[in-house]
């Protein structure tokens, strides 16, 4: 099993920035993926930014430029830098880890970004 717990979201103003962190623990492989997604209210879960154990990274066109995913392998920790944010970034963002078919999902941190 796979535990995910994200930090760092909160209130911000359009603008600002914000760094999110999820943590993984428990029987993780060495091939995987980690990524952030969020949903806003009434509306579908999206990826934000998926980075791989390879080194591939993807990103949504919408925050393409202004967020930043990394990763610290030996810290099984996955972080998002979230700069010049924006009112449509208000969602509860959620990490996720994939590998070898399964995803397990984090609990979510809610970003709310005032205009």
């Amino acid at each position: 099993q796979v535990r995910l717990v994200e930090s760092g979201g909160g209130l911000v103003q359009a603008g600002g920035s914000l760094r999110l962190s999820c943590a993984a623990s428990g029987s993780i492989f060495r091939n995987n993926a980690m990524g952030w997604y969020r949903q806003a209210p009434g509306k579908q879960r999206e990826l934000v930014a998926i980075n791989t154990s390879g080194g591939i990274t993807n990103y949504a066109d919408s925050v393409k430029g202004r967020f930043t995913i990394s990763r610290d392998n030996t810290k099984n920790t996955v972080y998002l830098q979230m700069n010049s944010l924006k009112s449509e970034d208000t969602a509860v963002y959620y990490c996720k880890l994939g590998q070898y078919g399964s995803d397990f999902w984090g609990k979510g941190t809610l970003v709310t970004v005032s205009s």
